[in-house]
């Protein structure tokens, strides 16, 4: 990665400074400070930060989104606090989900039972499709 200012004074004017783990130090001239490359670290694609928060305003779990998407249950808590995503409050139906590539989705549709009652929700999942139904809770 390239550096192009010091992180303490903003200064563009640094040398290089030995290596320490394995990654390069810098010494800044103006203001004397040491610091070193700036990790990459993960991204996870902004398509898949999306797609937990929908899945999780349809009412699916952390954990049962981290299995769907493979993404830490963690960091989907954690976006959904960073964004300040709230869940509707104490509704009557609970979603139920499967995961169909197109040819099992096609043939859900074509029967007439599945067509009928609550609400249902396609979504894209890579090369697959997740369908969302809701089922009202049983009293």
């Amino acid at each position: 990665m390239k550096i192009n200012l010091c992180p303490n004074c903003g200064s563009d004017a640094y040398i290089k400074s030995g290596i320490v783990n394995n990654r390069q130090r810098y010494k800044c001239k103006s203001c004397g400070y040491f610091f070193t490359v700036n990790k990459l670290g993960k991204k996870i694609d902004d398509y898949y930060v999306n797609k937990a928060l929908q899945l999780y305003l349809e009412g699916l779990t952390y954990r049962e989104i981290e299995r769907i998407l493979g993404i830490s249950h963690v960091s989907i808590m954690n976006w959904v606090k960073k964004y300040n995503v709230k869940r509707p409050y104490k509704t009557d139906y609970h979603p139920t989900y499967k995961i169909l590539n197109a040819q099992e989705l096609a043939k859900y549709f074509s029967d007439a039972a599945n067509l009928t009652g609550a609400g249902v929700l396609v979504t894209e999942l890579g090369d697959k499709f997740m369908l969302i139904k809701w089922e009202r809770f049983k009293d």
